[in-house]
């Protein structure tokens, strides 16, 4: 883990997405982060040590998703799979396909994963997941707060986590969509997927993939933008939370009562053309029981955590 001095910085922007603002000023203590998403290396130990079985290996409860197809309520999860021609990219449901038998094991639920693979990010991970693993380490998941002033390494407003210029003297900085999104990538451009954790450059704070390969969950529930209460003109917020689940709730989906949470850095499926959320500001809501191939975790430990004295064993269950 790599220590992250406490400060004061400006949280958001208003130059992209609207739910990024309004840009306020926030104090965080400091606080230890992993240097690393989370691998599948690290995933296995947590799984061989506990028995866990991930909430993408469980089937849903049919009560929490009323009318969804019966052929939907399997042990699986959500899978991408680019398209082959222009005709197929009409909306985001033509490239997410919910794949029977995904899981992190097996993230595009065909192939295992490969001793290549096991120093990759692990993804197909619930905001449950990120918990029970966080508690298995001692650790916790941190807030939006503490992810966003990590991820700026110590670079004040900069758009990016190392500065203004997205690709700096031609160099790659974050494994982010190369080509056209979300069609596949043409002969001779780089394959889209996760790269190992650490292949590109740590920001000012030492931290690898910050920004892009996958996204991040934190433990702050979502807000359509950075709400009132911890924006106070009387005095600067000091470590915000959002706590409650009420407002994350998606308003497009009013039969499914299934709370949000924040997912920052952006992926490998970020691309300049769809998708500009590979910066520190950049947010975006996932319901709590949803995996990915593009969704992964990092974790944290505060001064005031205690760190548990022994590994625990843990379960899981579809919220």
């Amino acid at each position: 883990m790599v220590w992250i001095e406490g400060g004061s910085f400006l949280m958001g922007s208003e130059d992209f997405y609207p739910e990024e603002g309004p840009v306020h000023r926030v104090k965080v203590d400091g606080f230890f982060m992993d240097a690393t998403p989370v691998t599948n290396r690290d995933f296995s130990r947590f799984v061989a040590d506990t028995g866990y079985m991930t909430v993408a290996e469980q089937a849903p409860d049919s009560s929490l998703y009323p009318g969804a197809n019966p052929a939907m309520l399997q042990p699986g999860s959500l899978v991408f799979r680019a398209p082959k021609s222009v005709g197929e990219m009409r909306f985001w449901g033509d490239w997410w396909h919910y794949v029977a038998g995904a899981c992190w094991y097996r993230p595009d639920g065909i192939s295992p994963l490969t001793e290549e693979m096991m120093d990759h990010p692990v993804v197909q991970v619930c905001h449950a997941d990120a918990e029970a693993y966080a508690l298995w380490a001692g650790k916790v998941l941190p807030s939006e707060a503490e992810w966003e002033f990590a991820a700026r390494g110590g670079m004040e407003g900069a758009t990016f986590a190392w500065g203004e210029e997205f690709e700096p003297g031609g160099r790659k900085m974050a494994n982010v969509w190369d080509g056209n999104f979300p069609m596949a990538n043409p002969a001779g451009k780089a394959r889209f997927g996760t790269t190992p954790a650490a292949a590109f450059p740590a920001n000012g704070y030492g931290l690898s993939d910050m920004i892009g390969n996958v996204w991040e969950w934190t433990d702050d529930y979502w807000t359509d933008r950075h709400p009132d209460e911890v924006i106070k003109p009387c005095c600067i917020p000091i470590n915000p939370r959002i706590a409650t689940a009420e407002r994350s709730y998606d308003p497009l989906q009013p039969a499914i009562r299934i709370p949000r949470k924040v997912l920052k850095g952006g992926s490998h499926l970020c691309a300049p053309n769809y998708c500009r959320r590979y910066r520190p500001a950049a947010r975006h809501p996932e319901m709590i029981d949803s995996a990915t191939t593009h969704v992964g975790f990092r974790c944290v430990r505060r001064l005031t955590d205690r760190p548990h004295s022994e590994p625990h064993a843990v379960e899981s269950e579809r919220q």
